[in-house]
């Protein structure tokens, strides 16, 4: 089943790119699911409902999930074959410390509910006798350390990444953190009844889990957990704010950190990380956060801190401790933050967490088992159909100068390609597991993922490495790196449809191209260049025209409410929405691009343009309940579903052609006010 499934995407793929193929084969269809086109819904006055109505209708969300849509559909698919996957390994799990060994004990062991259920809270014992031990708030530094390696969440984090000012070399970021909300807005906005309510319940949540751990003044420590969260989201950047790269660059001498936060010793905190021995400097993303953090550490008691790293430890912990334990979490996390009544099953949430601790050893058997060799070069050559198209267009933009155009050629054509998965797999063989104790694993885990992050300080920056698995139903792009990865598990249906013509498959799979490749010249990675330096490469003029028809998509997405009451953050989404817009309009071209002159063929009454823009609405097809949508209102940069699909047509001038949208119709927008980026 699952092996068809991907041979359907390679058939796919080929059509796409082998035109005398196309005309071999049976006429072609149109690749639409007509069953969720609504007749009693008009293009012109809802496009979105006119593709999706039906589907809207009769879906109902599965009662372990917070959203469902294509997205989901493609991810349930995904987790199918990796289930197919991780029961054979198990069967067959090879030699004591290879990585089929290591894939079976992580997954045995969080299935093992027995032994987890024996176990409660004890595998945390020496994580909160540290705590315990602390005598002076001079003991924090090395103990945040500590906890860090662990995979403890601290009210910062520190790790290694690509220098922005520098992108060969690797640097230390130092970022604000701390939180158990989605958001700042959630501890601060007294004015929200529905923010306040889950503030309320976090409370007794904190006070529950702090109970289970044996912690007799519950209730109290609760009350100081909160307060602490609290301060420090009052002094956090928004996340708007951190969208800022220029402004989240600020290099800092280690032996200065104690001017900007005094109240922490920084000099223990980098000796205990062995940060010191390799760098003198770091990059703070958010000055002004440690400069209140610190004035939190000068004001909270040892007693209170003590109370905030025991939730934490107790926090990071849940999910692999007893039924007990996963219960109560679930009713917080699950429940409470995004609406969901029921948990996964269990085998599911041991596949994420194997698949999350050895994402590239699973990766590598699953390219194996279900990605034919001839896929990845199919892609590359509809990837390069999409540069051309983007080259094309650069060139004929009315508002940029030759001298910023020639700088945005040079970064498209040093944009780097990772299609279907990496061609060096990351080597687990420090990683030391274990058949039944789970908590072990997830510290093996961590520690593995901790230490391959800090050994890259003092080498050159690898450019080829992957940020996701190749069965990570996803894309991205690094503007640090200038690439765009697309992993194997996108490149299969229903993305991609074996029996479909290319409009519709332009649609669904070709849009992630578009949006991917638009990234690196968003509001965000255009300040990047071709290096994946953070330079200014614009004129004035170029980027004030840049800014003007950006701060039109901030007004557009800022009108839509998705939930009563809240509405999307057009800057915090912006750069999402100018992938989208961007990417449709790229994606449009290269369909055209695919044509070779030739008009579109009609199928079951719709044109190529057609077919294409409903292809893309029916990609982003989705529902979600209230309290999830509240929580990516206030926390994703990306805008849900529905205003990805609405919202991005009606600014194409392809979709007013393709569906005849005139003035007065109510998905019209005047050509003043539509924005076309690039």
């Amino acid at each position: 089943m699952y092996r068809t499934l991907i041979s359907a995407a390679c058939c796919a793929l080929l059509a796409l790119s082998s035109p005398s193929l196309r005309a071999e084969t049976a006429a072609p269809v149109s690749g639409i699911d007509l069953k969720t086109l609504d007749p009693a819904v008009s293009p012109k006055v809802d496009f979105y409902g006119y593709v999706n109505g039906v589907w809207a209708r009769n879906t109902e969300i599965p009662a372990d999930k917070s959203t469902w849509g294509t997205y989901v559909e493609l991810r349930e698919i995904a987790q199918g074959q990796l289930r197919a996957l991780f029961d054979d390994t198990v069967k067959h799990p090879g030699k004591s410390g290879s990585d089929t060994r290591k894939i079976a004990d992580l997954y045995t062991s969080y299935m093992n509910e027995k032994a987890r259920n024996a176990a409660g809270f004890k595998p945390l014992k020496a994580e909160l006798a540290s705590v315990a031990a602390l005598k002076d708030k001079q003991d924090l530094p090395a103990l945040f350390a500590a906890l860090q390696r662990s995979g403890i969440q601290t009210p910062f984090s520190a790790g290694v990444a690509p220098d922005a000012q520098d992108p060969e070399r690797y640097t230390i970021n130092v970022s604000q953190s701390g939180l158990g909300l989605p958001d700042r807005d959630y501890y601060l906005k007294d004015d929200d009844a529905k923010l306040k309510a889950v503030r309320d319940k976090y409370l007794k949540h904190v006070e529950a889990m702090l109970a289970m751990s044996g912690d007799k003044q519950a209730a109290a420590h609760a009350a100081q957990v909160l307060d602490i969260e609290t301060r420090l989201a009052a002094v956090q950047w928004t996340r708007v704010q951190m969208r800022d790269p220029v402004k989240s660059y600020n290099r800092v001498d280690l032996d200065k950190f104690a001017a900007l936060a005094p109240a922490f010793d920084w000099n223990a905190y980098f000796a205990a990380a062995g940060y010191a021995a390799k760098e003198s400097s770091a990059v703070v993303r958010q000055p002004s956060f440690l400069t209140g953090f610190s004035e939190t550490v000068a004001a909270v008691p040892l007693d209170a801190w003590k109370s905030y790293l025991n939730w934490r430890i107790v926090e990071s912990y849940a999910s692999y401790l007893d039924s007990a334990a996963v219960k109560e979490r679930f009713a917080f996390e699950g429940t409470t933050l995004r609406g969901v009544p029921q948990s996964e099953p269990l085998w599911q949430l041991a596949l994420k967490f194997t698949d999350g601790a050895l994402g590239d050893a699973v990766g590598k058997k699953y390219v194996a088992m279900y990605l034919p060799p001839e896929t990845r070069p199919r892609v590359m050559a509809m990837f390069d159909n999409f540069v051309a198209s983007f080259r094309d267009g650069i060139e004929h933009l009315d508002w940029m100068s030759a001298e910023t155009k020639k700088e945005a050629q040079l970064k498209l054509a040093a944009l780097k390609p990772k299609i279907a998965y990496p061609d060096k797999w990351r080597d687990y063989s420090a990683m030391k597991t274990q058949p039944k104790d789970l908590v072990a694993n997830v510290r093996a885990a961590r520690a593995w993922s901790r230490q391959n992050n800090f050994d890259k300080l003092g080498k050159p920056v690898d450019r080829d490495e992957w940020s996701m698995t190749p069965q990570t139903v996803n894309a991205s792009y690094s503007p640090a790196l200038n690439s765009i990865t697309i992993p194997a598990a996108i490149l299969q249906p229903p993305f991609f449809n074996v029996k479909a013509e290319d409009a519709v498959n332009y649609g669904l799979l070709g849009i992630t191209f578009g949006h991917e490749i638009s990234h690196a010249f968003d509001d965000s990675g255009s300040q990047y260049d071709a290096k994946g330096r953070l330079r200014n490469w614009w004129t004035p003029a170029d980027r004030t025209a840049f800014k003007a028809r950006a701060a039109g998509l901030v007004k557009q997405y800022g009108a839509y409410s998705p939930v009563p009451g809240y509405h999307i953050n057009g800057e915090l989404t912006l750069g999402e929405n100018i992938g989208d817009n961007s990417g449709l309009s790229l994606t449009y071209k290269a369909y055209q691009r695919s044509l070779g002159g030739k008009p579109s063929p009609v199928i079951d009454g719709l044109t190529g343009e057609q077919r294409l823009y409903i292809g893309f609405a029916q990609k982003w097809r989705a529902k979600l309940r209230p309290e999830a949508a509240i929580a990516q209102i206030k926390s994703d940069p990306h805008s849900p579903g529905e205003f990805r699909a609405k919202g991005t047509v009606m600014n194409q001038p392809g979709f007013y052609e393709a569906f005849d949208i005139k003035p007065g119709d109510p998905m019209y927008l005047p050509p003043e006010q539509r924005v076309l980026m690039w």
